[in-house]
């Protein structure tokens, strides 16, 4: 006689997903918003806030180079329910997941500011277009938008040699009419998807001046040097960097940084 006890049980005459239909749902995740201690003259917060440029660091090289700006302040931070803060220093560093949010100095029009968002941890798929719209409506205004990314072998079509630093951008129908990056176009084939995705389909669609500039390779100085010589000066952002930014790139340390994203893709 068989013992009941230790018997494999026979197989289910149920589907997986008719099983999981007796499983309550998860609760729904609140939603993602912004939180500012400040505004960008150092006044007390008021909204919306109108900066001139918003600039959305995604890529390990723009994180690394925005953090090592020794002119930028912190007036605010994204927060995502989901993105625990254990481990988190005090001050900013390129090892906490964060959103920061800072004020860069324009010297040129200082009532109106140039914004800087840097996202050191991933945001997944299903929180790309939240996030977006929390950065280009309601609480931030931006007259132009610059989403700076990597580009991804696997979504590119064409070739790349890892020797030789090369960047490519997207652009919104607004910033088309009076482009400010002289960058080859994205190839056509190729597929962009993620935050910066999301935020140019954003900027697009409410008519913002907007471009995408994907760099490549992910890692390295002679990008960190493309990125200041042709972006920074087609924006006409003067910064000041500190000095070893660089050589701590090469060191290969912001591998750690950089976050692949698990999002759908957007053509």
């Amino acid at each position: 006689m068989e013992d009941v006890l230790t018997e494999i049980p026979p197989p289910s005459r149920f589907f997986q997903e008719d099983l999981n239909n007796f499983t309550p749902p998860s609760p729904p995740l609140p939603s993602p918003f912004l939180l500012f201690s400040q505004n960008p003259d150092g006044a007390a917060a008021e909204f919306p806030i109108r900066p001139s440029l918003l600039i959305v660091a995604l890529s390990s090289p723009s994180l690394h180079l925005f953090h090592s700006v020794s002119s930028k302040s912190l007036i605010g931070t994204l927060i995502l329910p989901e993105t625990p803060f254990s481990g988190n220093s005090i001050d900013p560093s390129l090892t906490d997941k964060s959103c920061n949010i800072y004020s860069l100095p324009n010297p040129r029009n200082p009532e109106s500011p140039t914004l800087l968002v840097s996202f050191q941890c991933p945001i997944a798929a299903e929180r790309c277009h939240a996030v977006a719209k929390l950065l280009t409506s309601h609480q931030i205004v931006p007259q132009r938008v610059l989403i700076l990314d990597s580009v991804q072998t696997l979504n590119f079509r064409g070739k790349l040699s890892r020797d030789e630093a090369a960047a490519f951008k997207l652009e919104t129908t607004a910033e088309r009419k009076a482009p400010s990056l002289k960058l080859e176009y994205f190839p056509s084939g190729s597929v962009v998807d993620g935050l910066g995705a999301a935020l140019l389909a954003a900027c697009e669609i409410k008519n913002i001046r907007a471009a995408l500039c994907m760099t490549w390779p992910q890692f390295g100085a002679p990008v960190l040097s493309l990125i200041r010589s042709h972006i920074f000066r087609a924006l006409d952002l003067e910064l000041s960097i500190d000095s070893g930014c660089e050589d701590y790139v090469i060191l290969g340390q912001d591998k750690d940084h950089h976050h692949p994203s698990d999002s759908d893709l957007y053509t």
